[in-house]
């Protein structure tokens, strides 16, 4: 296998680079079948990418400077890690891609850049994806997530 370190960069994303995260974020939504408006998804982009105290975007580039993988990450104060934590809100990596380290790639560049505890959420059934975390250290939580728009009846 070819060191995925010498045919990737993976870095913070650049105010000029959003459409391509937009769009990146684009396909994994419809891959998983989430419906959102991409506008939104461009907003909090572009108050990530402009004020670090809310989190950081990650890119993943070929060496032609595409972009073929994104992390983005936000930032929250929590009483159970003590301070400032960081949450994986989205990682993805197109999948002509995968299998190649640059989720890995993607995952270290994180918690090297994060400043403290790191959570996320999976699809109970991505065994692969929690195969990938728990390489890189993270640990299943005997607990459930739940959800509710604001809004919305019930």
């Amino acid at each position: 296998m070819i060191n995925p370190i010498q045919k990737f960069q993976v870095r913070l994303l650049k105010i000029e680079e959003i459409d391509a995260a937009v769009d990146l974020l684009g396909r994994q939504l419809r891959e998983h079948r989430v419906k959102t408006n991409l506008g939104n998804v461009r907003s909090v982009i572009e108050r990530i990418v402009k004020d670090d105290r809310l989190g950081f975007v990650l890119v993943a580039l070929e060496k032609n400077q595409r972009s073929v993988g994104i992390a983005l990450g936000c930032a929250f104060l929590g009483i159970e890690h003590g301070g400032t934590s960081g949450w994986i809100e989205e990682l993805y990596v197109l999948p002509e891609f995968r299998e190649r380290g640059l989720g890995s790639l993607l995952i270290a560049e994180f918690i090297r850049v994060a400043s403290a505890a790191i959570d996320l959420e999976i699809d109970s059934s991505h065994r692969r994806a929690a195969s990938l975390y728990q390489r890189h250290g993270f640990t299943q939580l005997d607990r459930s997530r739940l959800s509710r728009r604001l809004g919305e009846a019930g």
